[in-house]
């Protein structure tokens, strides 16, 4: 009887200790996966072109014309994007946020640009702001992929375009005069001619400067009558306005449009299309109403929101670079967009300073960084940093000639990160018979994945993604010997800290760091990079370098 005691008694000691260090294990995951998003890594794809999950909307809408070398619908859609959420495809590669162009509901039509007959499959030509886009599935999937990403801690930007609707096309009706302008084409000459004017000859422009109320398009009520949510939508917009005491202007009606998106689906940001397109007065109204709108979700699903932080504006602002600072310059009319409710913008000078080594590069971001936190400490503005993007025909390496030397530049330079899909796997970016942006824009090869390259970017990516002082600490070189450089970040914000030492570029060779600096009373570190213990002797460790790499954090 004893014996069983005693033996039963063991085994509530053993299952404790085990449930105690799971727990500090979990513990010290949650610290790790600490999320701030000036240090987010944040993978953009194009729904249509990432994975295909469910074959039977491929020809929900029938698009079957004859297109340009891919510039038709592939059948991408939301399935496919949850299947891979599913199997941690972007939790093993380090993505702690994933942006997606947008769902709505795209013209039926095509038309020729001049490169070949095109569909929508991007999401930038709008049909109806209140509907999803059939292709990519319902808005109850959208929700459920929202949900999935946010179960693995994965936040969702969505991809915004207010000024402009889709083409003109024999199904697809041009919006009338007092909603849309069809010409001058911008000339961007200055603000004016950047704002109240076409970006295309095929793209009708909002009227966001419109002040004066107008009624709803007579082709969208008869859609609405159709599909038999007419009263529904009529109420919405009722209440809207009542709400917030807006005028019913053509842009006011998009606002509510768009930000019900972030209300429906607990989206927890947005990536703003063609930001120098619009008056700021604007975006300060779509701004606050997208913050009361994720509130709202907030309020009406406290079980579902992982987070508390603010809805988060990201800005396309084409043209800007993080060494310019805040603003933004219409030749001499400066703006800073930052003002206006934005966080971040992207950085479209990265693919060219990336062409520096790594010590300068890193010094440089760092520098960047504190600029624009010194401009306006009340107000912080970020930046993201890409290499290569859907509509960029210049990136760092069209090539995929120093695809290594790509990732490292990119997840550990100091700022945001976008991953654009296949940039992982090295998915080509020059793709014969393709006529201007569709060569950005393959599908992605799920079958033909480069493993080392894509286990690079993941070792990097988780390292990214567990230590913000990676992408938003304080920089600081290290004394080193030799080629590449090696380094330390400290992060220190809202009663966080982090800090870590970190290699690039170098000699694959042993190299001996002094870490004094960075840790205090350790006694063991680990290489992220290779999962390697190291002892500390005297203050220093000694590590063999991999690929160039070292990934210094404690244990």
């Amino acid at each position: 009887m004893k014996n069983s005691i005693l033996f039963l008694f063991l085994i509530i000691v053993l299952y404790s200790c085990k449930t105690e260090v799971e727990s500090q294990r979990l513990s010290l995951e949650k610290e790790q996966a600490h999320f701030d998003w000036s240090a987010a890594n944040v993978y953009f794809l194009l729904t249509d072109r990432f994975h295909n999950g469910d074959a039977s909307n491929d020809t929900i809408i029938n698009r079957n014309k004859e297109t340009g070398k891919l510039r038709g619908f592939e059948g991408g859609d939301f399935a496919g994007i949850i299947e891979k959420i599913d199997d941690d495809y972007f939790t093993d590669l380090g993505v702690n946020a994933i942006w997606l162009t947008p769902i709505w509901e795209q013209i039926h039509e095509g038309i020729d640009e001049g490169t070949g007959y095109s569909y929508a499959f991007h999401g930038y030509w709008a049909k109806d702001w209140t509907a999803v886009e059939p292709s990519y599935g319902t808005q109850a999937e959208f929700e459920s992929l929202v949900q999935k990403a946010h179960d693995k801690n994965i936040r969702i930007l969505l991809d915004v375009v207010i000024n402009h609707t889709g083409p003109v096309t024999e199904m697809d009706p041009v919006w009338p005069a007092d909603w849309v302008r069809t010409g001058p084409a911008c000339t961007y000459q200055d603000q004016e001619t950047a704002v109240s004017c076409t970006l295309t000859n095929n793209l009708p422009d909002i009227r966001t400067d419109s002040k004066e109320e107008v009624e709803l398009p007579a082709h969208l009520v008869q859609k609405w009558k159709q599909e038999g949510r007419l009263e529904a939508e009529l109420k919405e917009l009722d209440d809207f306005f009542n709400r917030t005491g807006l005028p019913r202007t053509p842009v006011n009606y998009i606002i509510k449009w768009v930000t019900d998106y972030a209300r429906e689906t607990g989206v927890d940001g947005f990536r703003i299309d063609t930001v120098k397109h619009v008056e700021e007065e604007v975006w300060k109204v779509f701004n606050e109403q997208a913050i009361i709108a994720y509130e709202d979700w907030k309020k009406a699903n406290p079980e579902k929101k992982i987070h508390d932080d603010a809805f988060f504006i990201l800005g396309e602002l084409y043209g800007y670079e993080a060494s310019g600072g805040r603003r933004y310059y219409f030749n001499d009319n400066p703006v800073d967009y930052f003002d206006y409710g934005y966080d971040a913008m992207i950085n479209f000078g990265f693919k060219r300073h990336a062409i520096a080594p790594y010590k300068e590069l890193f010094k440089r971001y760092d520098g960047f960084r504190d600029s624009l936190l010194l401009e306006d400490p009340n107000d912080p503005a970020y930046f993201m940093n890409y290499i290569s993007s859907h509509d960029d025909g210049q990136p760092f390496d069209a090539a995929r000639e120093r695809t290594f030397e790509s990732v490292t530049k990119l997840l550990l330079t100091p700022g945001m990160a976008q991953i654009y899909y296949g940039d992982e796997v090295a998915r080509p970016l020059i793709i014969e018979g393709t006529q201007g942006d569709a060569t950005l824009r393959s599908n992605m090869d799920w079958d033909n994945i480069d493993a080392n390259l894509l286990s690079h970017w993941q070792k990097l990516g988780q390292f990214r993604r567990n230590h913000p002082a990676v992408g938003a600490g304080s920089h600081h070189s290290l004394e080193h010997d030799g080629t590449g450089t090696i380094f330390a970040r400290w992060y220190d914000k809202n009663g966080f800290q982090d800090q870590i030492i970190a290699g690039a570029g170098l000699k694959d060779e042993n190299v001996t760091i002094d870490i004094t600096r960075v840790f205090k009373d350790v006694t063991q570190l680990r290489n992220a990079y290779t999962g390697t213990i190291l002892d500390v002797v005297d203050g220093t460790v000694t590590v063999q370098t991999q690929r160039g790499i070292v990934l210094l954090e404690s244990i």
